[in-house]
């Protein structure tokens, strides 16, 4: 009975360091890609997006495309029909479709979705991490992260978060959320360091304003 209590202990104090090690080499990993790409002085990504939901018969077959360029903080995205402008103080988002505008002092909220213009960060707080499965998608290595929410109240059941393993830059994030909606950016088309318009992260209001957007 010793023997196997002792077998015991020894098997727990296995799984916990393995458990451990797994945490420490995801975030060590999650570190090196936030450092690599947070590095540049801008980025340009294109993406799809996709989302799944066999529970409520949603199933979308054609990918939704998007766009977003990053400097620092700064970021304009381009998707779903809105155009967000963050210049580090206000968002500003301009619906295309109702011609509506709307200005704020704080930059999106965390509201169960993960934004693409949080990938390098959304991380850092909120998650406990392990190490997923090595994929071979097409030739391209992808290291998947897995990141579970410290809130078990949280919208977000699970992220899986693939990293090409050659670049140690973001390729794909898949978000499974508690209604069972599964969400899927993938990237399609990554620039770093690229020349830009001053303006890119500013909103001219006249310019709308002359166009017939109403601003709130």
């Amino acid at each position: 009975m010793r023997k196997l209590a002792l077998i015991g202990i020894a098997l727990f104090i296995s799984f916990n360091t393995i458990g451990q090690n797994t945490s420490s080499q995801a975030k060590e990993l999650l570190d090196q890609v936030a450092n690599k790409m947070g590095a540049y002085s801008n980025m340009f990504i294109d993406f799809n997006s996709s989302l799944i939901n066999k529970e409520a018969g949603i199933t979308n077959d054609t990918p939704i495309r998007g766009e977003i360029k990053l400097a620092g903080e700064k970021y304009n995205l381009n998707y779903l029909g809105n155009n967000f402008i963050f210049d580090g103080n206000k968002l500003v988002v301009i619906n295309q479709d109702e011609k509506e505008i709307t200005i704020s002092d704080s930059d999106l909220e965390d509201d169960g979705f993960i934004y693409p213009s949080k990938l390098l960060t959304f991380y850092k707080k909120g998650y406990t991490f392990s190490m997923g499965k090595l994929k071979n998608n097409n030739g391209r290595k992808v290291q998947f992260v897995d990141l579970f929410p410290i809130d078990s109240n949280s919208d977000i059941v699970k992220v899986m978060l693939g990293i090409d393993a050659k670049t140690k830059h973001i390729y794909k994030l898949i978000q499974i959320g508690s209604n069972g909606a599964e969400t899927t950016f993938t990237i399609v088309k990554f620039k770093s360091n690229q020349p830009i318009s001053s303006n890119l992260f500013s909103f001219d209001k006249q310019k709308y304003l002359k166009q017939g957007y109403f601003i709130d």
